[in-house]
Parts: C-alpha cells; structure tokens; sequence
C-alpha cells in the first residue's frame, strides 16, 4: 500500500511526485485534499481511502472504509469536510471526514438514480447534492431532507456533468455525444439549449464560469471549446489526443487547457491566442476544385463518361474534394488540427511553416488515465486509472503557475 517516491528535476514536463498503490480494482476518482499532502480516492473494489503523506515521505491509508456496492463518482466540499460517493447500485452517500482526516462518520443515503452513478456535485448555498447517471437522468436532492427534489431524462445514459452555482444551470453530457444544458429550479427544471458537435460519446465536461466557456472532451478523441457568454455560438475545435478524452481542467489564470486521454497522454492547450473556428463541410455532388461526380452522382458519370470518385474534406476550408485533390496532409494547430490532417492542394501551398508550430504540449503519464483532477492554486494534478494506480503530479514546469507548494519530494 505503500507510494513510491520520486525525485523532482527542473524540466518542461509534468513530474511525477509520487504513485499511490493498494486498491485492488480500477480507480474511479481521486482528489487531492486543498492545503494537505492527501488525496481521496474511490475505487470499484468498494472502497473509499484516505490517504496521507508520513514522515517516510510514503502515502498510507488513515482511512480506509468499504462500501457495499462499487463506487462510480465521487465530490469532496473542503470547507464542510463532506464527501459524496456515487456507487454502481445508484445511491449515493454521505460522509463528514475528521479535521485531522483520521475518521470518516457515515451521514446518510441519498436514492439518487437507479442505476451507476456517472457525476456529482454539491452546492452549499442551496444544499443540494446534483448527480448524473446511467438511468438516463439528472437527479438534485436536498441535502437537509434527503429527499429528491427534481429528476430529467434524457435519451441516452447521463455521463458527465458541471454546475453554476450561481445561475443554477446545469450542463449534462450523454453517450449520444449531445450536451444538454439546463436551469434548474427546487422541483423543476427547463431545457435551455442543446449542443451537438461530438461524433462519439461525452466523457467529460469543465465549465469556466469567468469567461462562460464550456468545454467538452469525447470518445471521439476530440475537445470542443463552446462560447456560452459569447452569443454568438462560436466553438473551437481541438484535435490531438490518439484515444478518448477521459479528462479536462481549464487553468482560467493562465488561459491553459489540461486533458487527459484514455491511453495516457496529457496535453496542455494554449488558449490565450486567437483560435479559427474549423470550418463546416460542405456538400457537393462533385469534387469542388477538379469538378470530377462523385460516385453516388449518377447522372454526371454518365454524361462525362467517368468512374465516380470518392469524397472528402479539406479541414481548412471545408470544401468537398476528391482524393487527386487533396493528396497532401499538414496539421494546423490555429485551427486547432494538432497533427496531419487532409488538406486540399490549394489550402497546402497556403499554409506556411510557422502556421504549424505546435500551440500545445504532449507528455506521457504512462497508465490508462481514466479520471484526473488538479488544485490549481498549487499547480497539482492527479490521475487514477484501470491500472489501480494513482499518480500526483507537479504540473507547474507546463501550466505557468508557480505557486506549486506541498506534495514535494523533500
């Protein structure tokens, strides 16, 4: 049960403080504790662990407590010291943990959702504990009470979810890759608007309510930045992880994106410049710069005599093209297009080689990152994953802040 140590050389990369081992099965959230060398973790081995740096330098468990169903999500409220664990069974618990975090004393049950628990979040003021799940619904329920409070469905299982706690809207990610956003009321709630942008299942959302800026990872390996207070519906799209993006944590300070992706990578997106917006395909029944059919345009093959040719798109300008016409690939990271994408001829010869300087770093955290969660204020990240590990990170050699204290090697 005991963490490895390792040692911290200045380099522009993300170090790795410490890895923290013992549970037994995959590790659905880990958060570190604010202003403590600790970090909270739940696991669908049952088990939620309380663990503290010692004086060896080495992570033990102070708490160790066994539920009876796995657990799926988890929300920790340092001020309170109240815990929420979301389990497979649907329920969720409450817990209060000890000043000295040596004691955790069970609160109540909350019958959330019927089936595993994907999200939560807790907001004091209302005293509202609000989770997602795989019943296909968002559920509140007050915290004083215990009772359900309000419940939507949606079409397809409820996956991610983040809350504005002074507007009370909700956003709601679900596996048919749309993004529901909802104001939430004490027994109802409306609908306010749909996004649909994702070719694949959400797997996590961050919401920025500074700037009012939504950003959604997906299994389609991509991230979309959704301009909420803009209003003028602009979205920009990101493109560089090889595997589904399990995580996000937008740095507002900085203007940096973290994400995190299933096959380990971590990357940290640059957005303090002026990103272009990708462009929307267009359709056409004919490549539109050789004017050769495509193959379902029936009628032109047989004027012009000529096999139909297959389609595809330019990802800088949009435009329908044929495989003669964009035999070319270049990333384009303005755009957003971290590595070689298609490109038609023409939109190739414009791209210059300062147009592809990378606007993102690439590490490697080396296990399949399934969540992640950082403390900004100390530059900190964790990541947990099925391979029942969990890693501290020190990411201030790549997000720019420096106010890193804690979790040190010394």
């Amino acid at each position: 049960m005991a963490a490895e140590i390792h040692s911290r050389p200045q380099s522009s990369r993300p170090v790795l403080l410490s890895k923290v081992e013992g549970h037994q099965d995959v590790v659905s959230a880990a958060l570190l504790i604010p202003k403590e060398d600790g970090v909270i973790t739940a696991s669908e081995d049952r088990t939620i662990r309380v663990w503290l740096k010692r004086d060896s330098g080495q992570y033990w468990p102070s708490i160790y407590h066994t539920m009876s169903s796995p657990c799926s999500a988890m929300a920790y409220h340092h001020d309170s010291r109240r815990i929420f664990v979301g389990q497979d069974n649907g329920a969720i618990m409450e817990f209060h943990i000890s000043e000295d975090f040596n004691k955790m004393n069970f609160v109540k049950t909350y019958p959330a959702h019927q089936n595993r628990v994907s999200a939560i979040t807790f907001c004091l003021t209302s005293e509202w504990v609000i989770s997602t799940g795989h019943d296909k619904c968002i559920s509140w329920m007050c915290t004083r009470s215990g009772s359900m409070l309000g419940r939507h469905y949606f079409t397809s299982w409820a996956s991610c979810l983040q809350y504005d706690y002074e507007t009370r809207h909700a956003f709601v990610g679900d596996y048919s890759g749309q993004i529901t956003l909802l104001k939430l009321e004490q027994n109802t709630c409306s609908v306010i608007t749909t996004l649909k942008g994702h070719e694949g299942s959400i797997t996590s959302l961050w919401w920025d309510p500074v700037q009012r800026l939504l950003f959604s990872g997906a299994s389609d390996h991509s991230i979309i930045m959704w301009d909420i207070g803009g209003r003028k519906g602009r979205t920009l799209l990101l493109q560089g992880h090889h595997d589904k993006v399990q995580a996000i944590c937008y740095i507002q300070l900085t203007r940096q994106l973290v994400s995190c992706s299933a096959d380990g990578g971590i990357a940290v997106w640059n957005m303090d410049i002026s990103r272009e917006e990708a462009p929307q395909w267009l359709e056409s029944d004919s490549c539109q710069k050789c004017e050769q059919p495509f193959f379902w345009n029936i009628k032109q093959m047989w004027d012009t005599k000529t096999l139909g040719l297959r389609q595809h798109h330019c990802r800088k300008c949009g435009q329908a093209v044929c495989g003669k016409c964009s035999t070319k690939r270049s990333s384009y990271p303005i755009m957003g297009f971290e590595f070689q994408v298609r490109v038609c001829d023409s939109c190739f010869e414009s791209i210059k080689d300062e147009d592809r300087t990378s606007l993102a770093t690439f590490h490697e955290g080396k296990h399949n990152i399934s969540h992640m969660s950082m403390d900004i204020s100390r530059g900190l990240m964790v990541t947990c994953g099925s391979d029942r590990i969990v890693k501290i990170w020190d990411m201030t050699p790549v997000v720019g802040c420096s106010l890193a204290t804690g979790f040190s090697s010394r």
